[in-house]
């Protein structure tokens, strides 16, 4: 029997790497006479480099950068076996966890990290580089990474403008003469599950602005520096970058990226599926076991166990999800969809002590579930 283990992380507990040793260990104390699989699976956010290492091996490549606060931090990015290939996480240079919560305005915050890990990249001979957007802290547009990547913004008395939200309605000129030819060559995805457009009632400041630390003033001031940033690319490039869907993702920076390189906004967890052979592995696998911290009535349709279910169907393979908290409505609502769901919370318990014996209570009910399967069934 093959088992397909492909976890989500447990936010704020483990890793989708840590998730999968844990089942895994649980299944081996029941038996060994079964072949076990581990794909840990991201969401773009924190914690896809590992599981693509983990995966796909390469290189990793670490390197000091700005952080979201201008300060200098390390942080580290990987390149695939091709060497042309990078795969770069928005999270370890502008990620909302690297700010602590009495700092967090996005009106101060810059991608200008992103853009050094891209040109880095670059340097390094990659071709093409996947940039994993989730988890970011920041709402400029792109500004900073661009910035970092050779593009001057000024303002009215031609002053030369930092890349952060603050300054985005204060654009007035760009200069793209510092730009290296070598990103002419480039092919930049932006990896995204995300469709918001870039500003509006549902754009990037409306929607994602205030979990990053922003009121009510600072919302309508960013979306209408969103609205201005997007005219002046215009007027620079000729394209139309409000348009593209996604393009309100982590603060719009797939917009700047859209409207000065080959970049294109694509499928966060379709582009992680196929890089890790998921669908093959699928296909040959006779129990699938994914989850997340919290299974409710949006789980399926987020972003990994979506993706999962999706092919699950397609194949007709049975899955079965595991969870820290399942709420009420989701039995009701996948219980026809997925063979199982299982709460590996086994009694009364609080939040933090859940997040601390997460790994623990993962292995146990994961070897209740191996003794459910191998000393019953078969």
């Amino acid at each position: 029997m093959k088992i397909l283990l492909c976890p989500d992380s447990f936010k704020g507990s483990l890793s989708s790497y840590e998730v999968c040793h844990a089942i895994k260990k649980g299944f081996l104390r029941c038996t060994h006479d079964v072949e076990i699989v581990e794909k840990p699976v991201a969401d773009g956010g924190e914690g896809t480099i590992e599981a693509l290492y983990y995966g796909l091996g390469g290189r990793l490549i670490k390197t000091e950068i700005t952080g979201p606060l201008w300060g200098k931090l390390n942080a580290q990015y990987l390149i695939l076996n091709d060497q042309k290939t990078a795969i770069i996480e928005m999270a370890q240079a502008a990620g909302f966890n690297l700010i602590p919560p009495k700092d967090r305005n996005p009106r101060k915050t810059t991608t200008f990290g992103v853009g050094e890990l891209v040109n880095d990249a670059v340097k390094n001979g990659c071709k093409k580089v996947i940039v994993a957007i989730g988890g970011s802290a920041t709402n400029d547009g792109g500004m900073g990474a661009l910035a970092a990547l050779g593009v001057k913004f000024y303002d009215e008395n031609q002053k030369l403008l930092s890349g952060m939200g603050e300054n985005l309605p204060k654009v007035q000129t760009i200069d793209t003469e510092g730009v290296e030819k070598a990103m002419n060559e480039v092919e930049i995805l932006i990896a995204s599950d995300v469709k918001n457009p870039l500003f509006g009632p549902e754009g990037a400041a409306s929607v994602y602005a205030p979990q990053k630390g922003a009121n009510e003033e600072d919302v309508l001031f960013l979306d209408k520096g969103l609205v201005h940033f997007s005219k002046m690319i215009k007027e620079k490039t000729g394209k139309e970058v409000d348009s593209i869907p996604g393009s309100g993702a982590a603060g719009g920076i797939g917009a700047g990226f859209c409207g000065f390189f080959n970049a294109q906004i694509t499928s966060g967890i379709q582009l992680i599926m196929e890089l890790l052979n998921f669908e093959e592995e699928i296909t040959t696998s006779d129990l699938i076991i994914s989850g997340e911290g919290k299974i409710d009535q949006q789980t399926l349709y987020g972003k990994v166990i979506s993706g999962i279910y999706e092919l699950c169907q397609r194949h007709n393979k049975p899955l079965m999800l595991l969870a820290g908290k399942i709420e009420e409505e989701a039995y009701s609502i996948y219980g026809d969809k997925v063979l199982a769901l299982f709460s590996i919370v086994n009694g009364p318990i609080n939040e933090n002590e859940a997040f601390l014996k997460a790994s623990y209570l993962l292995e146990n009910v994961s070897y209740n579930i191996a003794k459910l399967i191998f000393r019953n069934f078969i």
